[in-house]
């Protein structure tokens, strides 16, 4: 991982673009009323604004981790942490993941590593090859569809949506181009 932007380490679009909805996550939740990012909504089964807010953070984070471990676990996470329910550590924990995420280049997001992932309720699990990079788009188009429930909480709390959250890329392109 580089450590310092410089122009023969430039950042990895996968990176970039992680860091971009993040980045977009934070300021959604900057605007919302008081008391509103971690109000469950009936529904959306009682979920909260902060609650996918955080899931979306953990995918991140297990990615990181994952750069110094060799292995991304996004099955084991902690709940009811204060990034569910307060914005403004949410907020400290996005920008500590952006600082990061700025310092990847696309040596660093070609890294092979081992995604284990949870088949069934009771624990099952399996191994699968992949690359950071590859987790970093993942994580990206991920985060684009909990926006998306995120966006509905807030709408079902009366709240603004800008336009163009929680929809994927290809949805916002093809509305552009018609192609």
């Amino acid at each position: 991982m580089t450590t310092d932007a410089d122009d023969s380490h430039p950042p990895c679009p996968t990176s970039a673009t992680a860091a971009a909805v993040l980045a977009q996550g934070a300021g959604f939740i900057a605007d919302l009323p008081e008391g509103v990012y971690d109000r469950p909504c009936g529904t959306m089964m009682g979920a909260t604004i902060g609650q996918h807010l955080r899931h979306s953070v953990d995918h991140v984070a297990a990615i990181l981790t994952g750069l110094e471990t060799g292995v991304i676990d996004y099955d084991h996470r902690d709940r009811g942490v204060p990034v569910e329910s307060d914005p403004a550590v949410a907020a400290e924990t996005i920008d500590a993941l952006l600082q990061t995420l700025a310092r990847l280049d696309a040596d660093t997001t070609a890294r092979p590593v081992t995604v284990r992932v949870m088949l069934t309720s009771a624990g099952d699990t399996t191994d699968l090859a992949s690359t950071i990079g590859r987790e970093l788009a993942f994580a990206a188009h991920h985060e684009t569809h909990h926006h998306a429930m995120i966006a509905a909480i807030a709408a079902h709390h009366g709240c603004p949506v800008p336009a163009g959250f929680g929809v994927a890329p290809s949805t916002l392109n093809y509305q552009t181009t018609g192609a």
